[in-house]
This record gives C-alpha cells, sequence and structure tokens, in this order.
C-alpha cells in the first residue's frame, strides 16, 4: 500500500446539533462556539480545510411542507456561513475555511469584497464553496418564480467568475506602497477600473477592498453533471465529489484532470476529495453494528428522503416505499439523483433511502481498520483525498473525536495524512502534495 499522504476536509452545515439521541446536545449551537471547537480540534488532526455547505430557504419539497423539515431540524435552520467562517479564522492559524456562496443569489461586486475581506482576516485562508443553487423555493426568497435552467446556470456562473476575479485584480499585488517620504499610501496607476460588460453582468470597479493575501480565495466546486465537471476543471483547487464505488470514483477524478488537460491547466492543481462517512468503534464488530442500527432506523429513511427532496426539488413522498423509482429528471443536484436512484439495480424506494446517498464505499471498523481501507482506496483511485461527515443529520463532540482522536492518528502512523502545516495559506496547503 502506497505511503503518500492525501488531504482531509470536512463538509458541514451551519445547523442545529444532534440533540435527540444519548449523546445528543442541548447546547446553544447559533453562537458558534461548537464549531470553533471543533475547527480547532480539525486544525490539531491537521484538516486542509472545513466546508460550510449552505441553502437558502427553509425546504418544503417533501410533501409540500415545512413540518417534516422542522420536525428533524433537517436542512434548516441554517444560518450563515460567513460570519462563522470569520469566527472560526480567529480561533485557529492554519485550517482552511470554505464558505458556500451561490452565484444565482449574491451580487458578484459584494461577493468579491466579502471574500476579499475575510480572507484578510484569515490570513489567506479562506475559501469560496461556489454553487449555482439547486432550489426554485430558495429562488423565489430572491423575487424569482424559479431557478434559471442547470446548464444555464454554469454558463452564467463562468461569467460571473471572470467578473469576480477582474475585480480581484483591480489592485495590483504592490498597489499599497505606505511611503512616508512622500506621503503615499497607495499608487494610483496600480487602482483601476474594469469596465466590464457582459451578458448577464455590468460592473464598473474597482473593488474597494485590496487584493487578497493569496491573489484570490481558494474555489472549491462540486462538479457531478457533464457540465458541472468542465466548469470545476476550468476553476476549482479543490473538488467535492460523490464516492461512487472505487471505480466510480478512479474514472471521475480521472475524467476532471484530463478536462482540466485539455483547457491547458495543470491537473495536479486540482485536488478531488471525496465525500466519505467512517463508522468507528473499538472493534470491527461493534462498528459493523453500529452501522446497521443507524441504516436500519425508520429516521435514518426518512431524514434521507427529506435530503433528497430538498436537494433535488422532488417530492419523494409521492412514491411508493416498496416499488422501484420511476425515471426522473432534476433541475437541481443531477448527480446526487443520479447517485441516489440506483438505475438499474431493482432497489425499492425504502431500500434505496435505508441505504441512503454515500453507500457505495463503506468505511467500518476500527480506526486502524478505516485507515487501511482509505489508503487502499486512495491508491487504487490515484488520489487525492476525502471530505468526511456525518453519518448523522446533525453532529456531535463525539463522532468529531472518533475522527480527530482515532482515525486521523491512525492514517498518520501509516504516513497518509499530514502531521503538521507547512505554509500559511490554505492554496499552498493545498498544493503541498
Amino acid at each position: 500500500m502506497t505511503t503518500s499522504p492525501f488531504h482531509l476536509g470536512w463538509f458541514m452545515n451551519f445547523t442545529a446539533l444532534q440533540w435527540n439521541d444519548q449523546f445528543g446536545s442541548t447546547e446553544n449551537p447559533w453562537t458558534g462556539q461548537f464549531y470553533v471547537e471543533m475547527a480547532q480540534a480539525l486544525e490539531r488532526a491537521c484538516f486542509d480545510y472545513m466546508l460550510i455547505e449552505d441553502t437558502l430557504m427553509v425546504p418544503d419539497a417533501y410533501g409540500e411542507s415545512f413540518d417534516a423539515y422542522l420536525k428533524h431540524a433537517m436542512m434548516t435552520p441554517k444560518h450563515d456561513p460567513v460570519p462563522l467562517a470569520t469566527l472560526m479564522a480567529g480561533a485557529t492559524s492554519r485550517l482552511g475555511l470554505v464558505a458556500t456562496m451561490s452565484t444565482s443569489f449574491y451580487p458578484p461586486f459584494m461577493l468579491a469584497r466579502l471574500a476579499s475581506t475575510v480572507d484578510h482576516i484569515s490570513s489567506g485562508r479562506f475559501g469560496w464553496n461556489i454553487v449555482t443553487s439547486g432550489e426554485d423555493s430558495a429562488a423565489q426568497n430572491f423575487g424569482m418564480d424559479k431557478l434559471t435552467e442547470h446548464d444555464l446556470r454554469y454558463d452564467i456562473a463562468e461569467e460571473y467568475l471572470d467578473l469576480v476575479c477582474q475585480l480581484w485584480d483591480s489592485w495590483d499585488a504592490d498597489a499599497v506602497v505606505m511611503d512616508r517620504e512622500t506621503g503615499v499610501w497607495a499608487q494610483g496607476d496600480k487602482v483601476r477600473t474594469i469596465d466590464f460588460q457582459g451578458r448577464w453582468f455590468k460592473s464598473r470597479g474597482p473593488l474597494n477592498t485590496v487584493r487578497p493575501p493569496a491573489d484570490r480565495p481558494v474555489f472549491v466546486q462540486a462538479g457531478g453533471s457533464p457540465k458541472g465537471r468542465q466548469f470545476a476543471a476550468k476553476w476549482a483547487d479543490s473538488i467535492v465529489a460523490i464516492a461512487n464505488g472505487v471505480e466510480g470514483m478512479k474514472a471521475y477524478r480521472d475524467d476532471v484532470r484530463a478536462r482540466a488537460e485539455a483547457m491547458g491547466r495543470k491537473p495536479d492543481d486540482i485536488k478531488v476529495l471525496f465525500l466519505v462517512s467512517p463508522v468507528l468503534a473499538e472493534t470491527t464488530a461493534e462498528a459493523h453494528a453500529k452501522k446497521e442500527r443507524l441504516q436500519t432506523s425508520d429516521r435514518y429513511a426518512e431524514q434521507t428522503l427529506l435530503l433528497m427532496s430538498s436537494i433535488t426539488d422532488i417530492d419523494f413522498s409521492q412514491f411508493d416505499l416498496d416499488e422501484v423509482l420511476p425515471p426522473l429528471t432534476t433541475n437541481g443536484e443531477r448527480a446526487s439523483l443520479e447517485k441516489f436512484m440506483q438505475v438499474g439495480s431493482g432497489k425499492t424506494l425504502r431500500q434505496l433511502a435505508k441505504e441512503g446517498t454515500a453507500n457505495s464505499v463503506h468505511l467500518v471498523g476500527t480506526p486502524d481498520d478505516v485507515a487501511d481501507q482509505m489508503g487502499e482506496i486512495m491508491e487504487e483511485v490515484g488520489g487525492d483525498g476525502f471530505l468526511l461527515t456525518s453519518n448523522a443529520v446533525s453532529l456531535d463532540r463525539r463522532y468529531i473525536a472518533e475522527i480527530t482522536d482515532g482515525l486521523v492518528p491512525a492514517l498518520q502512523r501509516r504516513g497518509l495524512a499530514r502531521t503538521s502545516y507547512t505554509h500559511e495559506h490554505f492554496r499552498d496547503n493545498l498544493l503541498e502534495f
């Protein structure tokens, strides 16, 4: 097995904490203190980054009602990820902090200014998870009847990215001189308008913040559809990918790297991290029993359907749980729908729901078991790492500790995870290996 290290990230939401099981918490999550302590734990474990996912609505896709989502605190409430990233930045020094912001709803100038500000506050450790959004109910919160068509959203995002990058570039890196002798703080010839006029956006510029510390924040993106893959191959520094079996993982990574190379990028400059949810225990048998308890619970199945309804805008309550799903299409997250449906498997909706959305790679066992499994998978896939997330809908400290104090040390002993940070800036740590 290879001893080359791979990258680790964590995928989470600024949502209610796990509250209704034996290890649930009644603390107030909205102060951010739980997540600050989590960020410190991940930094001690030398994670590359922590990604805060986001959506902009209270879902009602399942059963055309808010009720089930509110009952389970599922996909709602969600507080804004950017202030949380800023709070966590003040409590850490090396961990990358990625916030989700949508090209469908944030004005480009506002996003460029906000991202530049947080990148400075974090000393070059801020990342932007670029999404186009996938829910009509979110669009309706911003004065739209529905979202634009899936592939068109990516065309709009292309122009959006071009604009925000030009805004960041409207200040030269050496514009600020602070010359006491001449009394010049910044040179006027090194700050300029961009006079951008595209098909969807128009902006004069310049940005009224100085250039970000590492020229621009780190770009993270989840491109699953062909259009999404092309977008990610062009722009992303790191990609959030579904772990669709080892062969599927390798095929996805090879495809994205080939697309990047065709566009003149170095494939190694893109780090593909696959979503996984390890199940850990002191013995292998205990870990498998733990997973079985989780996946056979009715609550888990219902929450899976709530999630899938929300991200695809398909009401799964309309289908018989004991029948195979009919062909379905979505204007939302197409790759997630394809992965969930397992077309051709013959499985009923009940079976799909109990398997969940990340069932193709099974990381179950002791920390040593799972560390070996992760190493073997990365050797077959070729890289670049994993993006961990909780098996449950919400987080608790127990699961975080199982990862940071159990799994990561096992990976480090095998040379599969870093034991210290080499660089100050987020992007430099990503590019280290």
